[in-house]
């Protein structure tokens, strides 16, 4: 059986590959909460509380990606003017 740390992970990435969007859908999560096996392994998990784990893993997530575009944008833009020079 996954941890439930597992399963917000899990969640996560796979929404995150899937749509693009950082803003969690309930439909989505909720069906992923059924059909992943997280309701049948932690029965007595709520999955508003673990809508909101999977979120905040999802922002975090999204932070991170938005950081190293940025990153590279910054590292191509410096390469740039370092060649028109």
């Amino acid at each position: 059986m996954r941890k439930l740390s597992e399963y917000v992970e899990m969640a996560a990435t796979e929404y995150l590959q899937e749509t693009g969007k950082a803003e969690l859908d309930a439909h989505w999560i909720a069906e992923f909460f059924q059909d992943n096996g997280v309701q049948d392994n932690y029965p007595q998990q709520d999955l508003i509380a673990f809508c909101t784990m999977v979120q905040k893993a999802l922002t975090i997530k999204s932070e991170r990606i938005n950081k190293q575009t940025r990153l590279q944008l910054d590292k191509t833009i410096r390469l740039v003017k370092h060649k028109q020079k």
